[in-house]
């Protein structure tokens, strides 16, 4: 099996995966954990590919949300956290990057010269 014949095949079972998650989620789930969202069946078709596409985060937050786990004030901490160290990453990352293609640039030196192409030649019969 190729990578691509893999990828794929990850990718539809991924997709099947989350088709399941929605249809449990969006028919019992939403309901229990969002007093907002009872009744109201018309926004749910809408988040329906959201919630195929991410459904480990969907089941992670419905888990926390039906144990009680969820501490709503720490909520975005680690979030915050996280973004100040990939901004100390950014911060070093990017000009090394920048300065390592500059560095690795052809130089003039090394082009050879350019050669005029002439146009294609008509074939006579």
């Amino acid at each position: 099996m190729t990578l691509a014949a893999l990828l794929v095949q990850l990718a539809g079972i991924w997709v099947w995966i989350g088709v399941a998650v929605a249809v449990v989620f969006l028919t019992i789930g939403v309901g229990r954990i969002d007093e907002d969202a009872r009744g109201a069946y018309v926004f749910r078709p809408l988040v329906a590919p959201g919630v195929i596409l991410i459904w480990p985060i969907v089941l992670w937050r419905w888990w926390l949300l039906e144990t009680g786990r969820d501490a709503w004030p720490l909520r975005h901490r680690p979030q915050r956290r996280f973004h100040g160290r990939a901004w100390m990453v950014m911060a070093v990352a990017v000009p090394l990057i920048f300065i390592a293609a500059m560095l690795a640039r052809q130089s003039q030196s090394d082009l050879t010269a350019p050669v005029l192409l002439s146009p294609p030649q008509e074939v006579s019969e």
